[in-house]
Order: C-alpha cells, then sequence, then structure tokens
C-alpha cells in the first residue's frame, strides 16, 4: 500500500505567538518545527491529550522544559496543524478554550474561543428593551449559517445592538466571522457580502473530518498555510509578523490567482493589501504566464525608492528562478532606458534646466488677457501635457474640462504662443519634460513595432500616474482585450503628486474587471478613523471618470486614539518627541519600528540633530533606496519617502501652520479647482502619514497648529 501523504500546516495564531516568545528560545521552537514538518508520526514527538480540553483532536508537543506547542492531530487521516505556542501553563490554558472544527456550509476551518463565548454571552443577557431586537435582527439563523458563521455563535450575535458592540466582542469570534458583520453592520446585504467574501453559491456536500480539505478552502487559507520546503519554512519564521507572505484574504486571492480577459483596476483605502496583492499577482503571472523565459513581468510604479521597496519584497516571497522573471523599475527610470537604447539624444529634465526656459517663454504672454504667470503652467500640466497637444489646431479642439476659465479661439490662439515658445527652447535646448519623454516612447513604441519582452505589466500606486504613463503602459503590449495584460492598484484618496486620470481615456479598458478591497490589516480602527476624517467631504475620484467612496472602509485591529499636541516653541516640541522615543524604548520596543515623519528635509535634520546630540541613534529612509530594517535606529523619513512603508509607531512632527498645508504647493491662483485639489494633495500627505501606523499615531506642532488639525479630536 502507498505511503499516505502527510499535510502539515502552520496557523496565523501561530505565527502571533512564536514572535512573542523570547528570542533564545525561537531557535528551539524552529529546530522542533523542522523535525515536525519532515515527520510528525515520530516517535521523538510525544503528543499529549489535554484534559478538560473542548476538542478531542487538540495535543500539547514539548518543545523544551518550559515550552509547549499545541497541535491539531486528527484521530484519522493526515493532517497536522500547528496552532499555538507559549509556556506549559499558557499553552494548555489556550488549548483548553478552543474548538477547531469544519464549517458544515462553507467547509472552512474554524477555531473558536469557546469559553470567552460562553462568558460573553452569559454577561449580555440580560434583559433588552422590547423595542431592541439587535442590529442582525432581519438576518435569519440559515443567513448566518451560510456566511460561515457557526451556530455556536449565534447567541452572541443576536445580543449586539450597535457597531461598537460588535468591536468590543470581536476578540471572541474569528476574524473572518467579525469581518462579514461589519459589512452586514455597514449595509451589505447576505448576497453582497458573500460576494464580497467570495463564498461559494454553488450547494457541496462537506466531511466535518475531513480536515484536509478544509486546508485547500480559501477561506481557511487566509489563516493556515500548508508548509513547502525547509527554506520557505525559514523564511516564514525568519518573520512571523510579515503574515502576508504567505496569509490572503479570499478577496485578495481571487484577484491574484485569476484569469483576466484584460485590465484589472484593484482600489482600496490605505492598509487594505493592494500593494500585496500586486506583489502575489506578479509572483502568479510569472509563475504561470513566462514560458521558457522568453517573457517577464514589468513591475513598474511612480517613485524609485518604491521601486526599490517592491523589489526586496518579491525577493520574499520569490524563488530565485520566479524572481528572475519579475522586472521592477520605476516608471520614469524604464523612460530613460528605453529611450537611451533607441540612441535618444535629448535629456530629460526634472524642472532644474526647464525651469529657467519656462520664464522666459512666459514673456511671450498678452498682457491683454491679463492672466496671472500660474494660469499658463496650469493649463499646460492639466491641457497640454496630459492631452500631447502638439499643435495650435489641436489646441483649439482640445477638451477643458474641469479649468474655471473659460477661452475662446482667439485667446487659445494667442495663449498657445506660450507654449510654442517654450517647445522651441526645450528644443534649442535638447530637453524633454518626463511627460515628452513618455510620449516619444510611446510613438517609437508604436512606429516601429517593438516587440517589448513582457507577458504582463503590474503597476503600484496608479493614482500618482499620468495620462501620458497610461498610454505608455498600454502600447507595452498593444492592443485591447489581451488577457492578464495589465493590473494596477491604487488609490485616490492617496494621491500625492499627479493629477486626476481617467485610464479608460488611455485605452487601459477595465469595464467589468473593478475591484475593491474594504478591510484595513495594518492600522487600528482609532487610526483610520482619524485619518479618514482629514479627508471629509472631499471629492475623490476612482482612477477612470468615476467618483470613489471609503463605504464599508474598516480595520479589525483596536487601539488608543492618536496624541495630538501642540507646543509654544520648536524645542518644547523637540523634547517632547525625544520623551515619547525614550518612553517606547522602554517598553521594550525597538527603535527601528518608530519613525519621525516631517514633511521636509530641513525639518527632519533638524530633529536628526536634536537625537543624536542625546545619543539615540537614527537612520534616514532616503529617496533612492531600499529602508534597511535590520539597521539600527529610530527612522526618519519625509512624508513623501514615508509612502509605502509601515512601522508600529508614526511621529508627525510640525504639523504647523505653512508647513502642512506647505506654502508652495498652494500657488496664488484664480481657478478654484486648482486651489482646492493641491489643498487635498496636502491634506492626503498628512493622511498617507498617519496610515502608515500599525499602532500609535502621534501628531506634534508648535506655535500656531495646522488647519487640518481643527476638526480633530
Amino acid at each position: 500500500m502507498a505511503e499516505m501523504h502527510i499535510k502539515v500546516a502552520i496557523s496565523s495564531d501561530f505565527l502571533s505567538a512564536f514572535s512573542r516568545i523570547p528570542r533564545k528560545l525561537q531557535n528551539k521552537v524552529m529546530n522542533f518545527i523542522d523535525k515536525f514538518r519532515e515527520c510528525p508520526t515520530s516517535p521523538g514527538i510525544n503528543y499529549e491529550k489535554i484534559v478538560m480540553a473542548k476538542d478531542r483532536n487538540l495535543r500539547s508537543v514539548r518543545i523544551d522544559d518550559t515550552y509547549r506547542a499545541i497541535v491539531l492531530s486528527p484521530e484519522s487521516g493526515n493532517v497536522y496543524v500547528l496552532l499555538w505556542v507559549d509556556h506549559h501553563d499558557a499553552a494548555y490554558a489556550w488549548a483548553i478554550r478552543r474548538l477547531c472544527a469544519i464549517h458544515p456550509e462553507t467547509g472552512s476551518l474554524q477555531v473558536i474561543d469557546v469559553e470567552k463565548t460562553v462568558v460573553m454571552t452569559e454577561e449580555r443577557a440580560s434583559p433588552q428593551p422590547e423595542a431592541s431586537m439587535g442590529m442582525f435582527a432581519g438576518i435569519r439563523d440559515r443567513q448566518l449559517i451560510s456566511l460561515g458563521v457557526p451556530d455556536s455563535l449565534f447567541a452572541l450575535v443576536r445580543s449586539i445592538n450597535s457597531e461598537d458592540e460588535l468591536d468590543a466582542v470581536s476578540d471572541r469570534m474569528p476574524e473572518e466571522i467579525y469581518e462579514i458583520l461589519l459589512m452586514l453592520a455597514a449595509g451589505y446585504t447576505v448576497e453582497q457580502a458573500s460576494q464580497e467574501m467570495t463564498m461559494a453559491t454553488e450547494a457541496k456536500v462537506i466531511d466535518p473530518e475531513d480536515f484536509s480539505s478544509a486546508l485547500e478552502n480559501q477561506e481557511s487559507q487566509r489563516r493556515f498555510y500548508v508548509v513547502g520546503d525547509e527554506m520557505e519554512l525559514k523564511a516564514i519564521l525568519s518573520a512571523p509578523l510579515e503574515k502576508w507572505r504567505v496569509f490572503l484574504h479570499p478577496s485578495q486571492r481571487q484577484l491574484v490567482n485569476r484569469e483576466w480577459n484584460g485590465p484589472v483596476r484593484v482600489l482600496g483605502g490605505a492598509g487594505t493589501g493592494k500593494t500585496v496583492v500586486a506583489l502575489h499577482r506578479a509572483k502568479w503571472l510569472a509563475e504561470n504566464h513566462c514560458k521558457e523565459g522568453l517573457k517577464r513581468v514589468l513591475f513598474t510604479t511612480f517613485t524609485r525608492n518604491l521601486a526599490a521597496d517592491i523589489k526586496e519584497n518579491l525577493r520574499k516571497i520569490c524563488n530565485e528562478g520566479t524572481f528572475a522573471k519579475i522586472e521592477v523599475t520605476n516608471l520614469d527610470r524604464w523612460v530613460a532606458d528605453f529611450l537611451r537604447k533607441q540612441g535618444y539624444s535629448l535629456e530629460i529634465d526634472y524642472g532644474k534646466r526647464t525651469q529657467p526656459l519656462w520664464k522666459k517663454a512666459l514673456t511671450m504672454a498678452s498682457p491683454e488677457l491679463g492672466f496671472r504667470p500660474s494660469f499658463y503652467r496650469e493649463e499646460w500640466e492639466r491641457v497640454i501635457q496630459p492631452q500631447g497637444i502638439a499643435t495650435l489646431s489641436d489646441y483649439f479642439k482640445a477638451s477643458r474640462i474641469g479649468r474655471g476659465t473659460l477661452l475662446n479661439r482667439k485667446s487659445r490662439k494667442e495663449v498657445w504662443n506660450v507654449f510654442q515658445e517654450y517647445r522651441l527652447l526645450l528644443d534649442e535646448n535638447g530637453l524633454r519634460e518626463p511627460d515628452d519623454a513618455m510620449r516619444d516612447a510611446c510613438q517609437i513604441l508604436e512606429q516601429k513595432r517593438h516587440d517589448l519582452p513582457y507577458c504582463a505589466v503590474v503597476v503600484d500606486e496608479a493614482q500618482d500616474m499620468g495620462c501620458q504613463a497610461f498610454r505608455l503602459i498600454r502600447q507595452m503590449i498593444p492592443g485591447d482585450g489581451n488577457k492578464n495584460d495589465i493590473f494596477m492598484v491604487g488609490d485616490g484618496h492617496q494621491r500625492i503628486y499627479r493629477h486626476k486620470v481617467a485610464v479608460g481615456r488611455c485605452g487601459v479598458n477595465i469595464r467589468g474587471r473593478s475591484r475593491k478591497l474594504r478591510i484595513n490589516y495594518r492600522t487600528t480602527e482609532e487610526n483610520r478613523r482619524w485619518a479618514v476624517k482629514l479627508l471629509e467631504n472631499t471629492a475623490v475620484d476612482d482612477l477612470d471618470g468615476g467618483s470613489d467612496d471609503q463605504q464599508g472602509y474598516k480595520s479589525l485591529l483596536h487601539g488608543e486614539a492618536p496624541v495630538m499636541r501642540n507646543f509654544a516653541s520648536s524645542r518644547e516640541e523637540s523634547e517632547y518627541i525625544t520623551a515619547m522615543v525614550r518612553e517606547c524604548a522602554t517598553q521594550s520596543q525597538n527603535l527601528n519600528s518608530i519613525c519621525i515623519v516631517a514633511r521636509n528635509k530641513d525639518l527632519l535634520e533638524q530633529y536628526q540633530s536634536d537625537l543624536e546630540s542625546l545619543n539615540i541613534p537614527t537612520y534616514t529612509i532616503r529617496r533612492n533606496e531600499a529602508e534597511n530594517r535590520t539597521a539600527p535606529g529610530i527612522r526618519l523619513a519625509t512624508i513623501h519617502r514615508i509612502k509605502g512603508l509601515e512601522f508600529d509607531t508614526v511621529i508627525i512632527a510640525a504639523v504647523n501652520d505653512k508647513i502642512l498645508p506647505w506654502e508652495q504647493p498652494i500657488p496664488e491662483t484664480d481657478d478654484s479647482v486648482v486651489r482646492k485639489e493641491s489643498e487635498n494633495q496636502e491634506r492626503a500627505l498628512l493622511y498617507v502619514a498617519a496610515t502608515r501606523a500599525k499602532r500609535r499615531v502621534i501628531v506634534t506642532s508648535y506655535g500656531r497648529q495646522s488647519c487640518f488639525l481643527g476638526g480633530q479630536q
């Protein structure tokens, strides 16, 4: 008889518990797990039954004299699941309360804290007013079952009367149940919630003893991971809190492991895992669609530093062969390299050399029109460059929707003189702006019919890409409706670089292939609410001409509310920040998990000087390189640079009047739309900074604080 294949899995909770045990003991646990993975039935592993355990399938296994691991070891079958690791007494106490069961409707493996559920239900069993039927009174038991709620939680669910009460009992239920109830509380129908969680609608027979099949369930795979080889296991245990490497939410997994019939757009608020989805999508594409090494996946984003971070994170989830099939670069770098190979002789300039030429071109402005210099720059950036207008004839026909100043044909002709002069000056000096370079690259691809070595393009931070960028991306893999060709993730609430873009007008058709992520897995709910309030009543687009909102956007984590402190002087503020850093250090928080964020480099350098004068080590996160997570020191970063990163504690410093919003980005303009969009970008910067924190947000200012903080509590 053929030997039965043994399946060994590790739970998300196990990794959390493993991260909390003393570091000197973690090596013992890792050695045990390695042996356990190789042969969980080895005589050297002593499985002990747990007296008083609610679940007969739970066993204790010895790590050393004081530590134990808790294992799901069914009496029949070939499955072993590592559930928990802790000090002997704590491990047993954890196991006694737990029940591992396969849900009869969804087929997912669930771990329920039975004791806490019973206690909480009893506490909440006091009579309720007759008018109160519970916030889920309209949901039938049968519907709750279909959504994955086990009947053991019915009494608890029926006792909940508000969203605050739901939050209060969230630790009494599996994460996915809390998430489902959050959706129902937010107004989703049962059908919508089921669809959002990608639950199967077809009836199927569930075997309550088939743990092997349960581990293959999408819902189970958000919490349980079947361990592969030794190297993979060591990589997981080396960073147990980086769970994004192996655990994906079903809605994320559905986006990743799927054949798409064209471009895909994924939206989602901060912390919802958009970049994680993009990383895993790139890996999946490289493994399934890059045949014989002839094609690669291009993973691109807006800035060099984000590209560097992405590259490092891809290394964490890809083997060498897969990683070699993914090219990671920011788009400006790709354009420069491509054009150089084509013999392109013009220099791409980002403002240093073109700014004087622009000022010279403004001498051609007609005094009779009476427009400020800012009007011409706005017209150039919002009409001429996005639409690729090269002639006066094109300008006559150009759309100016969204511009506050009307121009008749005569006025356009006079305004065009400035743009024409600027173009001539650029040509004379051998210069191009980045948008020009992208347009030139696109034209070369179209004219020469280049066959680029890409099977797909993955775009991160799509909200910061412009029209020319998306036209170029479309030309990299020409055609409409190609399978798996373009996959983009973004969030208009985090737009800090570019103006609005509608990808459909750039040839990227996403109709029927737009999805949204709503659950924040990084930021606490308290921090999320504070950040979202910054953008209250702010219109946000969906990257394709529509509007986006944050309905259903919620965090599953809870913690303390953000702290805001205003001081009379910068010295007092700096002393407070130093005291907070020392407080975190005394609480055993690593300095490299704390980041001080400021609007610009000059401010950061002052905080750095103050810290180092007190012998507190610092590490500056630089623009063009990935952060070295192993380097010691408190992190220092501009708000632009912190994008894409996360820390336990984020201190947002100098949130002062005339710093946030920064005076320079809010120009003198007659266009109210431009002024509002510029202010929104400054608000988005503060939103981005606050949502980088996993636990604590501390906001400091001195003198007159920013107007953005006026409505915050």
